[in-house]
C-alpha cells in the first residue's frame, strides 16, 4: 500500500510492530481489520468467531483466473489449504460532537493490484458501513489522496461526499516527540 500511496520512503512498520498493536483489543472496541481472504475452495470456519461480527462469505466466479505473482507472499494455510489475502481494511472507533454519536475512522482501505475493480474494495467498505449502521453510529469516515482520482469516483459512487474544505493536520517525528516533556 505505501508503494501504490508513493509513501514507501515513510513507512517503517513491521510485521512484529502491526501485530503487537492491531490484535489485542476485541472487534469495533479499538483498531479493528477486516481482511480479503480468498481461496478456491470454502474456508474452514473460525475456531473462535467473534459474537460481535459473523465473517461474510461470498462465492464468484471469473470468466478469466486472476493472476496472482505474488500469492505465495501473501498467502495464509488452514491445514493444506491455500487462503491468499487479496486485501483488508483497518478501522477504529472515532465520535462527533456535531452528531453526538460515534463513527468509525477507516485508516486504511487496500486491495492488491491483480484483485481491484472485481468488486471486492466495495465489499470491504460496505461491511464497516453495515456495522458502523448496526452499532447505531452516525458515520464513517477516511481520507483520499486527491491525486486517486479512481479512488474519488469510487467513494462517490459508494455515497460518500469529499469535503475538499477539510485539511489534514498531523503530528509525527520530530515535531511530536518535542511534546516529550512539555510542560501540560
Amino acid at each position: 500500500m505505501a508503494v501504490f500511496e508513493r509513501l514507501a520512503h515513510l513507512c517503517s512498520a513491521t510485521e512484529s510492530s502491526l501485530s503487537s498493536n492491531l490484535f489485542l483489543s476485541p472487534p469495533f472496541h479499538s483498531f479493528t481489520i477486516f481482511l480479503l481472504e480468498l481461496s478456491s475452495s470454502p474456508i474452514p470456519p473460525l475456531l473462535s468467531p467473534s459474537p460481535s461480527f459473523t465473517p461474510i462469505e461470498k462465492t464468484f466466479n471469473f470468466d478469466i483466473p486472476v493472476n496472482d505473482p505474488e500469492k505465495d507472499a501473501f498467502s495464509i494455510y488452514y491445514g493444506d489449504q491455500q487462503v491468499i489475502i487479496g486485501g483488508f481494511v483497518l478501522f477504529f472507533p472515532n465520535y462527533s460532537t456535531f452528531l453526538g454519536k460515534p463513527g468509525f475512522y477507516v485508516e486504511d482501505l487496500f486491495v492488491r493490484e491483480c484483485y481491484r475493480r472485481k468488486g471486492f474494495g466495495k465489499m470491504l467498505l460496505s461491511a464497516v458501513a453495515k456495522q458502523a449502521v448496526k452499532m447505531g453510529y452516525g458515520r464513517v469516515e477516511w481520507v483520499v489522496l486527491d491525486w486517486n482520482v479512481n479512488a474519488i469516483t469510487f467513494y462517490e459512487q459508494m455515497g460518500a461526499k469529499v469535503l475538499p474544505e477539510w485539511r489534514i493536520c498531523r503530528l509525527t517525528g520530530d515535531a511530536l516527540q518535542a511534546y516529550q516533556n512539555a510542560n501540560v
